[in-house]
């Protein structure tokens, strides 16, 4: 157990990808273990699912804190006093400082429900369909200074669909996002995951050298 990879989860709301690392943890196909759960929100459902699961949960409410320095000070203690490898955004609305970047240097990851560099920040869907794309997605990547700015990890792609809204298109972003985040994390548990720059290597994939993808398909 000690050899496994320690994750210190950080969520505001209802947890639906911390859900993901949990099930495939227990399932066997994810080697890692969720160290601690912490919350800014402490009517995040997602700490219940961390109960459920039988995972340590602390609550920071940011509004007590006299700031976000001294919020993310605590933070901190908290996630090296439960001896987090990896910090795990998942679903977790705040900026974090520079303090709490160098506390974890390139040990940050978060999942964004877009194709990155493309719409960062908030409402992402509407602003995908209000751009007219053919394309949208998820990715995972490192935290650094800027918002949604770091280093890509792994990327899916959805099609955007006639019709869409921002919910459809949102809830079917979801479900790719449950399977490439288990998977990141399953890179670094793995030891594959190598940083140069901007760009983020991953030893040993298999490669889809021809594939490509077209929205609206191509003629036959």
């Amino acid at each position: 157990m000690s050899d496994l990879l320690k994750l210190g989860v950080l969520i505001s709301g209802s947890g639906s990808n911390l859900q993901s690392i949990i099930d495939h943890i227990e399932k066997g196909s994810l080697g890692a273990r969720i160290s601690i759960v912490v919350s800014n929100n402490p009517e995040a459902y997602g700490l219940t699912r961390a109960e459920k699961a039988g995972i340590p949960c602390a609550v920071l409410d940011h509004r007590t804190f006299a700031g976000r320095e001294a919020f993310d000070r605590e933070l901190i203690r908290v996630l090296k006093d439960a001896g987090a490898d990896l910090i795990v955004l998942a679903g977790f609305m705040r900026i974090l400082t520079g303090a709490f970047l160098q506390a974890f240097d390139q040990r940050i990851i978060n999942i964004h429900p877009a194709l990155l560099p493309a719409f960062p920040g908030t409402h992402v869907q509407q602003k995908a369909l209000d751009y007219g794309v053919k394309f949208s997605g998820c990715t995972v990547h490192f935290v650094d200074e800027g918002v949604d700015t770091g280093p890509i990890i792994i990327q899916a792609v959805v099609p955007v669909l006639p019709g869409d809204t921002a919910d459809t298109l949102a809830s079917r972003i979801l479900k790719e996002e449950h399977k490439i985040y288990p998977q990141a994390i399953r890179y670094f548990a793995e030891g594959r995951v190598v940083k140069n720059g901007r760009r983020v290597e991953i030893s040993s994939v298999r490669s889809d050298d021809g594939a490509a993808l077209h929205n609206p398909p191509l003629d036959r």
